[in-house]
């Protein structure tokens, strides 16, 4: 079994200490979903949301939070990301809103963590500019789909 990184010989959380480490480069790739009615949907892929463009705000503020990810996560290295992407696109078949983001570096620890961060607020974004017009809406499978880069290799979600 695997131990924990992030605990140190006597339980206590710690940050890892990646000093030694080479750089490399890394991707992750995080996805999610917002599942809402139907006509919440069409709300979003008309404009027609009260508080403006959803896909458009949600999508900087998966951004934004991306390059803020040591700021909220105790333990997580501040990183200098070379890119973070993050798309959302609506499925009529699910209704919901998928969102996907992508960051890379080049750096001696993973972006699995801003590529988490960057789906989790982009989530939380849009469930805020459509609460008013839907209170059931409900963000899920938040999940890493894809890392490369690093000791440990690559890693591809079924």
């Amino acid at each position: 079994m695997s131990k924990l990184s992030h605990i140190d010989e006597t339980g206590q959380a710690r940050m890892v200490d990646v000093g030694k480490k080479q750089p490399t480069a890394r991707t992750a790739t995080a996805k999610g979903r917002v599942v809402m009615a139907a006509e919440t949907l069409k709300l979003i892929e008309d404009g027609g949301a009260a508080k403006g463009d959803v896909l458009g705000t949600a999508r900087l503020a998966g951004i934004q939070a991306a390059k803020r990810t040591s700021d909220l996560i105790p333990l997580c290295h501040p990183l200098g990301l070379d890119q973070i992407a993050v798309d959302l696109t609506c499925d009529a078949a699910t209704s919901s809103v998928v969102i996907t983001a992508t960051a890379k570096l080049t750096a001696k620890t993973g972006v699995e963590m801003e590529a988490l961060t960057a789906v989790s607020i982009a989530a939380l974004t849009v469930y805020d500019m459509v609460k008013a017009a839907d209170k059931a809406v409900s963000i899920t499978d938040i999940r890493l789909t894809h890392k490369s880069g690093g000791k440990s290799g690559d890693y591809n979600a079924e």
